[in-house]
């Protein structure tokens, strides 16, 4: 009997285990040798020169922003169709985000429209890789080179995706590139996130912003040395490190990043296959420069069935299917609300979010469960439509 099957979900094998149980009977479970083993096997994978981890993606994010100079009044462009941090990591930092529109059948944003809300206090473009599918990135970079900004990714779905053939964290497009490990992601370390860079600037900043703001490296201190124990804190940062546990989680589920993503994509070939065409709602895409790496499989019911939406995603609920809506535009929550943002800035992005559900991918998904999702999708949706 087929029990519940959430939208996504976690693989964790005896490897992942057997990785954790060595370093709990280790002598650091924190701030020993498996996170910068991590970093480096992360770096390495994505092409770039380096890689910083944290405790969140949330944090990694609100470091990136930092390492890159987003400061007090400064504004940030991004997209509505994302979670809150995204947005919410430049509130840190006392900026403003501005949303743009976003593209009807990627969901990504539109980068046609971000010339147009470019002001004099802009200075950071963060497009997100929604669902895994890389945005048109040489598009971008071109803005943000012609106005001298720069670019942080939030490819916190998009880990093992592909622009162009490069990877995704390669910053060859971009100052930085930032990664969620979600359970819910494509590797997992419990919680967790990292920033990617090709720059040495942005790498020490992060360095000292996930510690306190501080650095123990003697060429970099501002008052003389007192001692072998001393340290300077230079400004502001958090306790934003990941533990050795976390970490060992990560190299263990790098390992098997690849098949991961070529599970998700098998998967996806199989729904494509069998929802090619029906009636009821629109499959993603995948646009020719992109190598999609399918974090969510995101449906648009069509214009018959969203005004039935509610209803449908209760009828997937009551069959066991962890159906999820991915996302509310962050502009129309209460918070956002009250700081003066307003529905119907972004009309592309408010019907997609009326057409959205998302349905379950995730690694550890049977044939059996994958049939019974298709199995079931078109069952209520006739149910719902009678």
């Amino acid at each position: 009997m087929i029990k519940y099957i959430p939208y996504g979900k976690q693989y964790i094998d005896q490897d992942d285990i057997k990785a954790v149980e060595e370093v709990l009977k280790a002598d650091f479970i924190t701030q020993g040798p498996k996170v910068p083993e991590f970093e480096k096997k992360l770096a390495e994978y994505c092409d770039a020169k380096y890689a910083v981890v944290f405790n969140s993606g949330t944090s990694a994010l609100h470091a990136a922003y930092f390492a890159v100079g987003l400061k007090e009044d400064d504004e940030f462009i991004t997209t509505p169709i994302t979670f809150v941090a995204t947005a919410n990591a430049g509130l840190f930092l006392r900026a403003k985000p501005i949303f743009i529109d976003v593209e009807a059948n990627t969901g990504n944003i539109d980068a046609s429209k971000i010339e147009g809300k470019i002001s004099s206090q802009t200075k950071l473009i963060v497009p997100v890789h929604y669902a895994g599918h890389p945005c048109d990135m040489e598009k971008i970079k071109e803005i943000a080179d012609r106005y001298g900004l720069s670019i942080v990714e939030d490819a916190c779905h998009a880990l093992g995706a592909k622009y162009k053939g490069s990877k995704i964290g390669s910053c060859k497009y971009s100052d930085a590139t930032v990664f969620s490990f979600h359970p819910v992601k494509h590797i997992t370390t419990g919680e967790g996130g990292a920033v990617l860079t090709n720059r040495d600037d942005i790498y020490e900043k992060l360095l000292m912003f996930r510690n306190h703001g501080v650095t123990k490296e003697e060429e970099k201190f501002v008052k003389m040395k007192e001692g072998d124990w001393y340290y300077e804190m230079q400004f502001l940062g958090f306790n934003y490190r990941m533990t050795d546990i976390q970490a060992a989680l990560g190299i263990s589920q790098l390992k098997k990043l690849d098949k991961f993503v070529e599970r998700r994509r098998k998967i996806v070939e199989i729904y494509n296959k069998a929802f090619d065409y029906n009636p009821y709602f629109d499959i993603p895409v995948e646009k020719d420069y992109a190598y999609h790496s399918y974090h969510l499989y995101p449906i648009r019911l069509k214009n018959n069935y969203k005004d039935k939406k509610k209803e449908i995603f209760q009828l997937l609920r009551r069959k066991e299917l962890g159906v999820q809506v991915h996302y509310i535009p962050v502009y129309m929550h209460p918070y956002y609300q009250q700081l003066e943002y307003r529905e119907g800035e972004s009309p592309v992005a408010e019907e997609f979010y009326k057409r959205e559900i998302s349905l379950p991918l995730y690694p550890a998904m049977t044939e059996e469960n994958v049939n019974f999702v298709i199995e079931t999708v078109f069952n209520m949706f006739k149910e719902a439509t009678k």
